[in-house]
């Protein structure tokens, strides 16, 4: 192989023409090789991607419970609309283990909170969400009613359940308790049947 002899520096060995060629192969090669845009592209998308299937995941999850409530609530509150639950003087825990055995086997008991209240007309009902307020072990602090009423009296159950949130991906979450946790509330109005006690 014959070196020339290159311009300006002396001792600099000269790149023939055919080296120079070879180079400019070699990039423009590279410059035109698309062998690794499809797993650069899906490392850009993959991300996003997967964010977008953890939050359907957790908002599909999050109202099947809900729904499952909802159910649940529909199922036990027809005794109390019949005076079943008035007639054998149902307290609140026996009334509550009586909800727990119709939850699902996914629901816990222990994050289920039962409010039973009278109302004097059905335009004086309230049906919003009640605020959880927590003690500092984590426990909830509200205190619940339980006055089921007598015959032809008005009713607002409304059965709650502290359902576990997990932040996805991007900041996505559906927690709307102060610890983290989606509460669900399923609000049945009702006028108890004219049973006899």
């Amino acid at each position: 192989m014959r070196y020339r002899r290159a311009m300006g520096k002396p001792g600099q060995q000269a790149i023939t023409f055919r080296q120079r060629l070879r180079m400019g192969r070699a990039a423009d090669t590279i410059a035109h090789d698309r062998r690794g845009a499809g797993t650069i592209e899906f490392a850009l998308v993959a991300a996003p991607f997967a964010a977008l299937i953890v939050a359907t995941l957790q908002i599909s999850l999050t109202f099947f419970a809900q729904q499952t409530l909802e159910t649940t609530a529909e199922k036990t509150v027809r005794q109390m609309v019949t005076g079943e639950v008035q007639r054998s003087n149902q307290t609140a825990a026996q009334f509550k283990t009586n909800v727990c055995a119709k939850l699902p086997s996914f629901m816990e008991c222990g994050k289920l909170m039962i409010d039973v209240r009278q109302a004097l007309t059905f335009d004086s009902v309230d049906t919003s969400s009640p605020t959880i307020a927590y003690n500092p072990d984590g426990t909830v602090k509200n205190s619940w009613e339980f006055k089921p009423g007598g015959p032809g009296t008005i009713n607002v159950v409304k059965i709650m359940y502290l359902w576990p949130e997990v932040t996805a991906p991007l900041g996505f979450n559906l927690a709307n308790t102060a610890n983290g946790k989606r509460l669900l509330v399923a609000v049945s109005v009702f006028k108890t049947e004219p049973y006899v006690q």
